[in-house]
């Protein structure tokens, strides 16, 4: 039997390490020879731990597994009580689209054999063929664009460090995940790893970068594990320092650990941490491709947008600039959580609307009551409404409408949430994480809690809403960064969509 049980944290938060452990056991007892691999998550968060068995039809499924459920594999496992059929048939993931994560819980994700045997450093061998320009305007032609968030070029960014005259350069990957609902950097770098190695020593030659670094928070812990491993496997098999395959390029990368604050997933606070100062967020000009880390042209990219490198070398540009909608080209990893019946990743072309992800993908909320609002983007992304869900699922298509995609994730609420409340969580959440550079962020988000507490409380909310509208103004055009410069897109769209959560205390108190 062979045997997939994920190793992803999200699945042994759930018991997978109990569940491996006790098939194994049941296996010794009935005398089967068990091979149990320990792959990364589908994604399929409802149906972790999701156990995997190999069959001449293909990997069939059960879930979500508890170690009562193990014996009923050796028994009957066709009519299991858990069998939820073909995994890659099950409709969340047959609808999906995936390129990045196409071997995101298929391989086993510290194997560098299986990870070549799946089309692993095809793209690095043609990067290797094609030099530094010719992977720049690959890169430029698939229309690849920055996944933390910001939405900017990948390929306009690599020819602004590659031409920079410096005698060193770097390759910094952002996978500094903060945002609420996120996890697509996380199952990437625990589900397949290898792949971040290939992708920032492709991003290496094309700039002549010789030196990367992965900024990854200290919450991580299985995936800071997963990645020193394959980083050293990847450099005793000569594919990570001097002259990689053959090439006459050097390229090597290592670990940073971050300590958990919000501000450092902003590329300039990131560089002060890398260089170890206090993370604070850097005016600018310069920018970091011309002056970044330690004062040298630096590429800063999400972690996500690295991660796609390999497949759009290994298979074109075209291939890649073919999924999608207008600027917004190739696939969107969309984290759907919060208060939802199936959440989890899903990989899908750009031009999706929002109420297909919510409502049938995801399956609407856990609860089975009403959505009422969803919140895209992390904890400074607009809430949208349900009448706004007919909004593509494109960056272009977002901001009309006031939005972020951002890290690509979605918060989702019912009909109980309190969106006054929502708001004020906004302006502390960003109180909580500034950096204190800038009084903007600093000061305006500690004035914000302030006033949100007393329209909550009922105190003048016609003057009160006029006040955090004007803050909010000062915040969005005033800060040195997105922290203080975003959190007016929650508070605001709040306001906008549901006006009545603002008014609810003043009723209560004028019927009083």
């Amino acid at each position: 039997m062979r045997i997939y049980i994920p190793c992803d944290a999200a699945a042994i938060a759930t018991g997978a390490d109990k569940i491996a452990a006790a098939i194994t056991a049941e296996a010794t007892r009935r005398g089967v020879n068990a091979h149990i691999i320990r792959n990364g998550s589908r994604g399929m968060f409802w149906l972790e731990p999701l156990v995997e068995i190999v069959t001449p039809q293909g990997r069939t499924g059960f879930g979500p597994m508890t170690v009562a459920d193990v014996p009923g594999l050796f028994e009957a496992p066709a009519t299991h009580p858990k069998a939820v059929g073909l995994v890659e048939e099950i409709p969340f993931f047959a609808k999906q689209q995936r390129l990045t994560f196409a071997r995101c819980g298929v391989i086993d994700p510290l194997d560098l054999d299986d990870y070549t045997a799946h089309g692993g450093f095809a793209g690095l061998a043609h990067a290797i063929k094609l030099g530094p320009a010719g992977i720049c305007a690959e890169v430029k032609e698939s229309g690849l664009r920055g996944r933390g968030g910001a939405g900017f070029p990948t390929g306009i960014k690599w020819e602004t460090v590659r031409t920079a005259p410096a005698d060193q350069k770097y390759i910094v990957c952002n996978a500094d995940e903060g945002d609420s609902g996120t996890f697509a950097d996380r199952m990437m770098m625990e589900g397949d790893p290898f792949s971040l190695v290939e992708g920032m020593t492709i991003a290496g030659i094309a700039t002549g970068a010789t030196k990367g670094y992965v900024y990854i928070r200290s919450e991580y812990p299985h995936a800071i594990q997963t990645l020193n491993t394959v980083i050293a496997r990847a450099r005793q098999a000569k594919l990570l320092g001097a002259d990689i395959m053959g090439s006459g390029y050097s390229f090597d990368m290592e670990v940073f650990v971050g300590a958990g604050a919000y501000v450092c997933g902003e590329e300039t606070a990131l560089l002060d941490s890398l260089e170890g100062k206090r993370g604070q967020v850097r005016a600018k000009p310069p920018i970091p491709a011309l002056v970044g880390l330690f004062g040298k042209p630096t590429v800063i990219n999400n972690a996500i947008s690295l991660f796609t490198i390999p497949v759009i070398l290994e298979k074109g540009a075209k291939h890649y600039a073919d999924f999608g909608m207008g600027r917004s080209r190739g696939t969107m990893p969309v984290q759907i959580a919060g208060n939802v019946k199936h959440g989890g990743l899903f990989e899908v072309a750009f031009g999706i609307t929002l109420g297909e992800i919510i409502n049938d993908i995801a399956g609407g909320t856990a609860t089975g009551r009403p959505v009422r609002a969803v919140q895209a983007g992390g904890p400074l992304g607009a809430y949208f409404p349900p009448h706004m869900f007919d909004t593509p699922y494109d960056y272009e298509a977002f901001t009309k409408r006031d939005g972020l995609i951002g890290h690509g994730g979605l918060v989702v609420y019912d009909d109980k949430v309190d969106m006054a409340k929502m708001a004020r969580f906004a302006m502390e959440f960003c109180a909580h994480e500034s950096c204190g550079k800038c009084t903007p962020c600093r000061i305006g988000s500690t004035r914000g809690m302030e006033v949100m507490d007393k329209i909550i409380a009922g105190q003048e909310p016609e003057k009160n809403i006029a006040l955090v509208k004007d803050l909010c103004e000062t915040m969005k055009f005033g800060s040195l960064c997105a922290l203080g410069g975003f959190t007016p897109y929650p508070v605001l769209s709040a306001m906008t969509h549901f006006p009545e959560d603002f008014s609810k205390a003043a009723i209560k108190l004028a019927a009083e």
